[in-house]
């Protein structure tokens, strides 16, 4: 076994003998992008882009300072902090292939939940152009239903009486715009890389909505001087494991506290639309659109939704993983089926995109063995996410008489799930929601009412008013309820 090395910006020379390192000067960045939410995704994504443009020597403007606004931030920031924001990037290739390479375009890191300044301070100070945002689809703290900004939200009431202490995205982004404003500093643009349709647009409209709440003044200034592009972004990033932390140490002597895996493919397209500059990312395959939706809803309708397919079903099968499921002939069946009967129909024109190409590459990078992609991370927050990729796709297709069997019968596995939170082998499933709560106590009610679960209005609109799907789900929650094994039910469709 070699000899550990801990990763820091010290051992980098040593590091190199195994494992490529950046080759820029780390030291002469500035923190053009700051970034709230470091999660894995954003460590694969827009950071190992910015990495790659920083490789060719042309973007010291353009380092990234992390941001963390919850106390649940903390861990990723001490590690950050510890490795002086390095960290290894660990592509898993389907033929076994594995490449590591250390990342370094995260310059800094900071932390709002208890040093709000701090955070107000970074986003307003003059080098930074863009903030950038992997939030989550909970934290734009909007109606699902109705779309419109949750001023319930009890962290949302403080910070509109209390705005030097902001606790939520749209505190802190008021908080900075008004300081640079009194500085007379240009506006940053606020991006998000979340996997949310109209991505830019949501985020624009939420902080408009706060802004207004707070300083009508300020939200005229933020409507006319702030951009928000809408992005599409992908690549498929599982949670780091013990095991990819135990592989460097094995295979390098490399000790990474948070190293992140990740598939070999990656994709971004983003409307050219800034407030302040940004970097060309089109150096390095970063597709710049006028109009970024029709892509949008093509990767939420196919690769998210079919991601929550064999992801629900998956988990009252039994599958562990996502690559478990594609080797089940029959969830690769329905899976494909979905894709082709119900998604594809209601997608919009796409420019330069083979959709049969695009549909036979996310079975190929589903059924990737070496990513082994949790059915419960999948599933995390399904709260959040199907309403945009699944509830969605079943409306349109009530609107346009197309199918709707295949999604139909993963909403009334979703209400199994939500009740009984047990496989087909009553192995308990590992259920991560936000409204977990909420949702168990309306699907707990389906042996008496088969509809309860579906009047969640905030979740499913008004499909509880659509006999043709009523009349479909009622029928399929009560054969997965009696009958527990939801392939014999996946055959009968």
């Amino acid at each position: 076994m070699n000899k550990e090395i801990i990763l820091n910006k010290e051992n980098l020379a040593a590091i190199n003998k195994q494992v490529s390192i950046p080759t820029f000067d780390r030291e002469s960045l500035k923190s053009g992008i700051v970034h709230v939410g470091v999660g894995g995704f954003h460590r694969a994504h827009q950071s190992y882009y910015t990495h790659l443009l920083q490789e060719k020597g042309d973007a010291a403007a353009w380092g990234i300072c992390g941001i963390g606004l919850r106390k649940g931030d903390q861990k990723i920031h001490d590690v950050l902090q510890k490795q002086d924001g390095l960290y290894t990037l660990i592509v898993k290739h389907p033929d076994g292939k594995i490449e590591s390479q250390v990342i370094g375009s995260i310059i800094d890191f900071k932390l709002g939940h208890d040093t709000p300044d701090l955070v107000i301070d970074q986003m307003a100070h003059p080098d930074t152009k863009i903030v950038s945002l992997t939030i989550t689809e909970g934290g734009y703290n909007f109606n699902s239903s109705t779309g419109e900004f949750d001023f319930e939200n009890a962290d949302v009431q403080y910070e509109l009486q209390h705005p030097k202490s902001p606790r939520t995205i749209y505190g802190f982004l008021t908080a900075a715009i008004k300081k640079r404003r009194e500085l007379g500093l240009p506006a940053f643009t606020v991006m998000s890389c979340d996997n949310i349709q109209h991505n830019g647009d949501v985020i624009r409209e939420m902080l408009l909505a706060f802004a207004t709440k707070q300083d009508k003044e300020l939200a005229a200034y933020i409507e006319k001087e702030v951009s928000f592009p809408n992005s599409m972004v992908d690549r498929i990033t599982p949670v780091t494991t013990k095991a990819d932390i135990d592989y460097l140490e094995s295979t390098y002597g490399l000790k990474d506290e948070w190293p992140v895996t990740c598939e070999p493919f990656i994709q971004w397209v983003i409307e050219d639309n800034f407030s302040n500059g940004r970097p060309e990312f089109e150096k390095v395959g970063v597709q710049f659109v006028p109009d970024v939706k029709p892509y949008e809803k093509m990767k939420l309708r196919l690769l998210n939704a079919g991601h929550s397919v064999l992801g629900i079903l998956g988990a009252i099968h039994g599958h562990p993983t996502i690559n478990a499921c594609m080797e089940d002939d029959l969830f690769v069946f329905y899976l494909r089926a979905f894709m082709d009967e119900e998604a594809t129909p209601v997608l919009d024109q796409l420019e330069g995109i083979d959709l049969t190409a695009y549909k036979d590459s996310l079975q190929e990078r589903f059924a990737n063995p070496n990513i082994k992609d949790s059915v419960s991370r999948i599933c995390s927050e399904s709260s959040a996410k199907l309403p945009k990729f699944l509830i969605a796709t079943i409306q349109d297709n009530l609107a346009n008489g197309g199918s709707i069997k295949y999604a139909t019968l993963v909403i009334a596995a979703w209400c199994y799930y939500s009740d009984k939170g047990i496989d087909k082998n009553g192995n308990p499933i590992e259920i991560i929601d936000a409204m977990q709560e909420q949702l168990n106590e309306a699907a707990s009610k389906t042996k008496t009412d088969p509809l309860a679960f579906i009047r969640q209005e905030s979740l499913f609109g008004n499909l509880i008013n659509e006999e043709k799907f009523t009349s479909l789900y009622s029928n399929l929650v009560q054969k997965v309820y009696a009958n527990q094994d939801i392939k014999k039910i996946m055959k009968q469709l």
